[in-house]
């Protein structure tokens, strides 16, 4: 079992977020804490008043939420309903939050069976309850107690996942550091086996974290066109240096035709996995404030997760691949989902692109222009140029503009007629 403690300055974020699981029939309240009545009896409204009620008791605390998540192995997807709130309401007393009011989900969209719980960190009495270092003391000796008594798969394989996303500086190669081959040799007997990616692109985002690239060449490219492929070192800058070396030249032959065959079993495979990435940026965007993708990056680092960002010349952020070394799954946002993709993250941080020296055209504008359309069927010079003016300061102007041109031309033909 492997427990993840986050908490919050929003209880009703996080309440709201296993709710609309339930809406969406992707999850279901199995049970409560301390609840004066059957939570799963009262409106969703009654279950969210307690919560808010115990926090005004103290309105000093400005992260009151607390927000659990307890993981089971893949194997022990039966767990009865009645087990699971046995092993909450056991670990909810283990870490002193046990006289709190609480609420326990249980979601059903992951590649593993996994409960919620939602809790508050201020006491019935007012008090702060305090939760530092927490996760570290009390949860993981109540983690190793529950696993004893309950009989579940303890947690020691998912510790080594963990660990081992760590040392990728020490394995990373450097140009001139050591035998350019062999360096290169390492990153890919480590990740072309073991990571799970559709294309090149994505392979890519897990080798650039290693600084290797592989190179496919321009698509004019005698190499290109000849399906060849090659690996190359990059620097910390990211940047080529020295001589790119043929797939077909490694122990593992890495090639295109190699890593095809690897595409079509990796689409498959990395399907159950897809649900929890998507599920950590939007728990990272309800317990966080975040502004910008590197925002984002950090947090998710702490779940075994990495962007890998695809910007242009110019900066402009286009795309976004996630590297989870948890699970060595790989995805382009645009997979996960519009929400997912670089567009969507940047609309999440409330990025916006924007002209500073755009103008619009106000309704004294529009009154000025059908005043002066009124008096005369002729347009001046300094007429047409203040009309183009807005015509490129307002696309709200257009309409109206092209409308006035169509009248004027209509007046003058009806005059020379006459």
């Amino acid at each position: 079992m492997v427990a993840v403690i986050n908490t919050g300055s929003s209880v009703r974020s996080i309440f709201n977020y296993n709710e609309n699981k339930i809406k969406a029939e992707k999850a279901e309240l199995i049970g409560d804490g301390n609840y004066p009545v059957e939570a799963s009896g009262l409106h969703r409204d009654l279950r969210l008043k307690l919560l808010l009620k115990m926090l005004e008791l103290n309105t000093n605390v400005k992260r009151g939420s607390v927000h659990i998540s307890l993981n089971f192995d893949s194997s022990e997807n039966n767990l009865p309903k009645e087990k699971l709130m046995e092993i909450a309401n056991d670990y909810m007393d283990k870490i002193g939050l046990g006289d709190q009011p609480y609420l326990v989900y249980q979601h059903h969209d992951a590649g593993h069976p996994h409960i919620h719980i939602v809790s508050v960190k201020v006491k019935s009495d007012g008090k702060r309850i305090d939760m530092n270092n927490i996760g570290r003391n009390q949860s993981e000796t109540a983690r190793r107690d529950i696993e004893k008594a309950f009989g579940l798969v303890v947690a020691q394989r998912c510790k080594k996942e963990k660990i081992n996303i760590k040392p990728v500086k020490s394995i990373v190669a450097q140009y001139g550091e050591s035998e350019t081959k062999k360096a290169i040799a390492y990153v890919l007997n480590t990740v072309i086996p073991n990571y799970k990616y559709t294309t090149v692109g994505e392979l890519n985002a897990v080798l650039n974290l290693y600084n290797i690239t592989a190179l496919q060449g321009a698509k004019d490219s005698r190499m290109f066109q000849h399906r060849g492929l090659a690996y190359q070192i990059l620097n910390d800058k990211k940047q080529p240096v020295g001589v790119p070396i043929k797939a077909s030249s490694f122990y593992l032959k890495p090639t295109l035709k190699y890593l095809e065959l690897k595409f079509i079993a990796n689409k498959t495979n990395r399907n159950p996995h897809l649900k929890r990435i998507k599920n950590a940026v939007d728990m990272a965007f309800i317990q966080n404030k975040i502004k910008t993708v590197s925002d984002l990056d950090r947090i998710l680092t702490k779940d075994g997760i990495k962007i890998a960002e695809r910007r242009n010349e110019q900066g402009i952020l286009y795309g976004l691949t996630y590297v989870d070394h948890i699970t060595k799954c790989v995805f382009n946002g645009s997979t996960l989902g519009k929400p997912y993709a670089a567009s969507g993250i940047e609309e999440r941080c409330g990025v916006k692109e924007f002209n500073s020296n755009r103008k619009t055209v106000t309704d004294i504008d529009h009154r000025q222009l059908m005043n002066k359309s009124q008096h005369s069927s002729f347009i001046s010079g300094n007429e047409v140029q203040k009309i183009f003016d807005s015509l490129l300061q307002s696309d709200s102007a257009a309409e109206y503009i092209s409308k006035e041109f169509k009248r004027k031309k209509k007046r003058r033909r009806k005059g020379l007629n006459d």
